[in-house]
């Protein structure tokens, strides 16, 4: 009966910090998913500011800095946010990003 008692706490206590541990995996999975978020919504502002200042341009006859910074964030765009984030998650910066500037943002 004792042996039963011993076994069932040991149970508990073992189920409880399996939780736990599992509980701070999700958490800090989804903070560093937003503070990717973060940095990737700068990234798509930043490019979307280059693309609206040369309407009629195409990239290959942008003014030489402003097309080398682009090619930077297009790499950072494809190798940190397209690659490291959910789909739907890229497609919600985009449309965020083209929402504020649209609204006035």
């Amino acid at each position: 009966m004792v042996s039963i008692l011993w076994l069932a706490i040991g149970i508990a206590i073992t189920s409880a910090l399996l939780g736990s541990v599992v509980f701070e995996f999700l958490i800090q999975h989804k903070s560093s998913v937003s503070a990717l978020e973060e940095k990737c919504e700068k990234i798509a502002k930043e490019g979307f500011q280059i693309h609206v200042s040369y309407p009629d341009l195409p990239p290959d006859q942008l003014p030489t800095a402003d097309m080398n910074r682009l090619q930077y964030l297009d790499e950072m765009w494809i190798n940190d946010c397209v690659s490291g984030l959910p789909a739907e998650s890229v497609f919600n910066i985009i449309q965020k990003v083209d929402h504020d500037f649209h609204s006035g943002e």
